[in-house]
Order: structure tokens, then sequence, then C-alpha cells
């Protein structure tokens, strides 16, 4: 089975993001998706042939991790914005940030703050399936620093290409910008 890209269009027109900024990272989304099927294909191919034993197979295999999460990762960040509605006070998750972080506002800015961090990456807010600990974390590669069982509500990129077109060296007014257009009624849909 292929994956396919879906198509991110309706963002154009969010406010703070240019169309030219999320055309260009619309294209760069459809290059994980297009090197997620390449690689699939060539690792079928490689077990068909009997090679999985070779060096090729096990850097293929570390690969798909890399561009399988840079597909999965835009999707859920294409995803969780382009809306202006607030976070409603009294909806299930600003109850359960409040409780895990303190306040609302305490949860923001440990977010903001991750997410201004020295370096490339993504900022993911994390619910542990396990104990129901809300967590805000730094990934540094598409494949690097995931929370294993926990369940990533809201996706923020911090990946340059992300930002860099529309605000510079300014990551600071992305993330501001990104915050006014969080979908909360994605990020509430995800928290089950």
């Amino acid at each position: 089975m292929e994956y396919t890209p879906k198509d991110y269009s309706h963002l154009k027109g969010t406010l703070g993001f240019s169309d030219l900024l999320l055309e260009n990272h619309f294209t760069l989304y459809k290059g994980y998706v297009a090197n997620t099927n390449k690689l699939a294909a060539l690792i079928t191919d490689m077990l068909e042939t009997g090679s999985e034993s070779s060096p090729e197979f096990a850097e293929l295999k570390r690969r798909f991790g890399f561009e399988f999460n840079g597909m999965r990762l835009h999707e859920l960040y294409f995803e969780n914005f382009g809306s202006t509605e607030e976070l409603e006070e009294d909806s299930i998750l600003a109850q359960e940030l409040e409780s895990s972080f303190g306040s609302l506002e305490k949860w923001a800015t440990d977010f903001k703050a991750t997410g201004k961090m020295r370096g490339i990456g993504w900022v993911i807010l994390y619910k542990d399936a396990v104990n129901d600990k809300f967590f805000n974390q730094w990934i540094n590669e598409h494949e690097t620093g995931h929370l294993a069982g926990c369940v990533p509500l809201l996706v923020m990129d911090v990946f340059e290409h992300a930002f860099i077109s529309d605000y510079g060296l300014k990551r600071a007014d992305y993330i501001e910008a990104f915050f006014s257009s969080i979908d909360w009624k994605v990020v509430n849909g995800r928290l089950k």
C-alpha cells in the first residue's frame, strides 16, 4: 500500500503564513511521502531477494523512520493549525493542561520556550497514555526523541523551512503566529 500526500491547500490564507511559505512546506511534505513509499518498496525488494543481512538493508531501515516520521509529523502539524478559535477554558484539554502545568499560561510558556530553544526540530505536546501526564517535548530529528507510549496532541514544526521565508530568524514571532492559528478542535480530538 502506498501513501498518498494529503491536500492542505485549505490552509492558504492562514493569518501569519504566506501562501509561498505554505506551498514550499507542502512540497517538502510531499517529498517525505514519496521517500517513504520509495524506501518501503526498496525494503520489500531486498527481503524478496534475500538481502536482509546487508548493510544496505540496515541503512534503508534506519532511513525509513526519518522519512515516515517526517511525513506523519507534517500531517499532524498541518492538521492542527488553520483556525482562529481559542482553546475553550472548560474543555477537557484545558482542564488537563491546568492540572499538569498549574495553569494554561504556564503550559503555553513551557511549550513556547521549548520551541525557542536553539536547533532544528519539533515541539510536541504529548499525553502519556500510561499515567495521563502531559509533556512538552523537543524532537531533534523526525525519528529521535519521541516519548514511547505517548500520544502527540499538538505538533509544531520549528525547522527553519516552517518560518524563515516569512519571519527570517525571528522564531518567536513565528511561534506566536502558530499559537494564533491552532485548531483546538483537532487537538482536543486527539486527546481521546
